[in-house]
């Protein structure tokens, strides 16, 4: 997805120039405390209220002579085990005791799990960062793997505005993004909350760069259900891009989407580079691509022999420049985009030839051609009717 990010970045740390009392309010106004009052925790400490009231109030009501504090202090000791045997007590207060323990018994498990699980959840959405409600007209980056960390660099460093949702706090770009002073969510990008979170709604576009096909086509969905005109990068493997593609275009025809399919743009320059032919770069076009090749002429029947404009095959290949055979005017590059093909200044190399020049067995052309085009011409073939 990017053509070269391979040096170092270095990560420029501003000067801290805020007073401690600032500090202290960047550092804790954001933590998620509400997980510590959430449903789940009020619902456990809630019934263990009611059973210690429950038990204070008959421990009252059957021990004589007994003071309110000490009514509660007692269940609270039996229910948590602390050891205070009732040995000398009357057997109403024994009975009581029983009970507490065996309820004790019952809820412990439940107060302890729950105050695990909001303590889990406080450490995890601690180290998220999300946006201020004023942060509009930004980048949705989702996932920080290998690709999306590499990503998040270069859109960083050109100073776009970005929001980045990774599910992993352990993934290997979010140390990069705390870095970066990325706003930074570690939830399930599939969850309307967290897309909302992310401010979708306000965002340009948004890019879905996770390893799992299925996973990126699901969260662009959600995405579209929470702001259908959203513009969508998705990371896709194999042909199942092309489904993807017409499929959200059908179905959100407004939208601008695009998805490539990194195996379908690679495989033609890598099996044409293990069969030996001479291809200068690829370029992606809608679903498809075209190539950029150089061959001569002699021994291509669908070459030698005719006028460029009568070589010119609709849908196959186009001439773009001549040379001589043995000339060393075209240099290869590794690059995979149009940016890969060189144009040296050299006058045995014509880019812009006429379009009556006959096409000789000494010459060599560089061609724009599709990959049943390229195909043809290494089968030595003639194209289909329909030469114009």
């Amino acid at each position: 997805m990017l053509a070269e990010v391979t040096h170092d970045h270095v990560l420029e740390t501003p000067a801290d120039s805020r007073t401690v009392g600032g500090w202290l309010r960047d550092r804790f106004t954001h933590l998620p405390w509400k997980v510590f009052v959430s449903r789940e925790m009020m619902s456990v400490f809630g019934v263990l209220a009611a059973v210690v009231a429950l038990l204070s109030l008959a421990t009252y009501c059957t021990v004589d002579d007994i003071p309110l504090w000490k009514a509660v202090y007692l269940p609270l000791l039996d229910i948590f085990t602390m050891g205070d045997p009732a040995t000398d007590e009357s057997r109403a207060r024994k009975v009581l005791q029983l009970i507490a323990g065996f309820t004790g018994l019952a809820i412990l498990p439940l107060v302890v799990a729950a105050t695990l699980n909001a303590t889990g959840a406080f450490r995890t959405a601690s180290i998220s960062h999300p946006p201020t409600d004023d942060f509009s007209d930004h980048i949705v980056l989702v996932g920080l793997g290998k690709v999306g960390t590499r990503v998040l660099v270069r859109l960083r460093s050109t100073q776009h505005r970005i929001v980045v949702v990774e599910r992993d706090p352990g993934a290997r770009g979010v140390a990069v993004a705390r870095e970066l002073g990325v706003p930074l969510i570690l939830e399930d990008a599939t969850d309307p909350r967290v897309l909302g979170l992310a401010r979708i709604r306000q965002s340009a576009s948004m890019l879905v760069l996770t390893s799992d096909d299925s996973a990126n086509l699901d969260i662009v969905m959600a995405a579209r259900e929470v702001n259908p005109g959203v513009r969508a990068v998705m990371r896709l493997y194999d042909d199942f891009a092309a489904t993807v593609s017409l499929t959200l275009r059908a179905s959100y025809p407004d939208a601008l989407t695009r998805s490539r399919s990194v195996s379908a743009l690679a495989s033609p320059a890598f099996a044409a580079a293990m069969m030996g032919r001479h291809v200068l770069g690829v370029m992606p076009v809608e679903r498809g691509v075209l190539l950029f090749t150089a061959v001569d002429v002699a021994g291509h029947p669908a070459l030698e022999g005719f006028s460029i404009h009568q070589a010119f095959a609709r849908n196959e290949w186009r001439v773009l420049a001549v040379g001589a055979a043995g000339s060393a005017a075209v240099r290869f590059s590794s690059s995979d985009t149009l940016g890969g093909l060189h144009l040296p200044n050299r006058p045995d190399f014509d880019w812009r030839p006429s379009h009556g020049r006959v096409l000789r067995a000494g010459d060599r052309v560089v061609l724009a051609t599709t990959r049943s085009g390229l195909d043809i011409l290494m089968r030595g073939a003639m194209p289909a009717p329909g030469r114009t």
